[in-house]
């Protein structure tokens, strides 16, 4: 599955709401600064010279006032707290849909590299500036590259209403161009076997206790090498040879047998990628109620 088939990008998320509460505020202020505020006392007044409505407008969209004299005070209590709220909803919109993002990982599909609970700090400039809600790319940094977790919407082109604008983690194996196979838990990127280190047996903790006896490996990709589970007997999803598409990148989870990833639904459209994961900032894994101090940090 390609972009063509692939669900509309835009989704009612975090950034969306923002982004209507931020638009929400302003146009409270400007009706009422516009239509009901009246003049103040003279007193007040510390500028005399008259602006017209458009510069105003302007003024107040940069500075939240209409002159630098301009008192809020005697103003509704709604106006008044739209003016505070204003300039903090812009700086977190602005960082959230720009710089870093945080996010939590809601399953044991990255294990053992991320395990359920922890929540992760996402580098939304990485690959390039994009503009926050539609994810248009405005300025191109750098591509992902083998071996990178990224966080990405979900294509989801089956159209299920229980995956619409729900975002995704996990690692890029295979680039545009790439011929990919993925058979009997060997991968294959074109045409070179990708190595592998055993470990040992995992020992899973809370969330990730049944993934304990799985088989713990370390995949030796490109200049990334990270580790992964298997299962103790038999082989996860198999993938016959396939060539991703321009545009596209195949990504799959550390836990294969556990994680619904590109061998099940398809490709990620660039277009769709939020931003390259770079650390944790913290754990908490609401199913058992524990805290992991030591997993904050980077990747492993």
């Amino acid at each position: 599955m390609t972009i063509e088939n692939a669900e509309s990008f835009f989704a009612w998320d975090v950034l969306s709401w923002l982004f209507l509460a931020m638009l929400l505020a302003i146009v409270i202020v400007l009706i009422d600064l516009l239509f009901f505020s009246k003049p103040q006392p003279e007193s007040d007044i510390k500028v005399t010279e008259k602006r017209s409505t458009f510069r105003k407008v302007c003024y107040f969209l940069i500075f939240l006032k209409f002159s630098k004299s301009e008192k809020y005070s005697h103003r509704p209590k709604v106006v008044q707290w739209s003016i505070e709220l204003f300039p903090v909803l812009l700086l977190v919109l602005v960082f959230r849909g720009f710089i870093f993002e945080p996010f939590r990982v809601p399953s044991n599909s990255m294990m053992p590299t991320l395990l359920t609970g922890d929540f992760i700090l996402v580098n939304k400039f990485n690959y390039g500036f994009r503009l926050p809600i539609v994810n248009s790319k405005i300025i191109d940094f750098s591509k992902p590259e083998r071996g990178d977790i990224i966080v990405f919407r979900y294509p989801n082109y089956e159209h299920s209403a229980a995956y619409s604008g729900v975002d995704f983690i996990k690692r890029v194996v295979a680039l545009p161009g790439d011929t990919i196979s993925y058979e009997k838990d060997q991968l294959t990127v074109n045409g070179e076997t990708v190595d592998y280190r055993k470990i040992g047996a995992y020992q899973g903790v809370d969330s990730g206790k049944s993934m304990s006896g799985y088989r713990h490996i370390r995949e030796l990709i490109d200049q990334a090498d990270h580790d992964i589970l298997l299962y103790p007997l038999g082989h996860s999803r198999e993938l016959s040879k396939t060539t991703v598409p321009e545009g596209h990148y195949f990504v799959m989870g550390d836990n294969r047998p556990h994680s619904s990833d590109s061998r099940f639904w398809g490709y990620v459209p660039e277009n769709y990628i939020l931003g390259k994961a770079i650390g944790i900032w913290m754990h908490w894994d609401w199913n058992h109620n524990t805290m992991q101090f030591s997993r904050i940090g980077g990747f492993d």
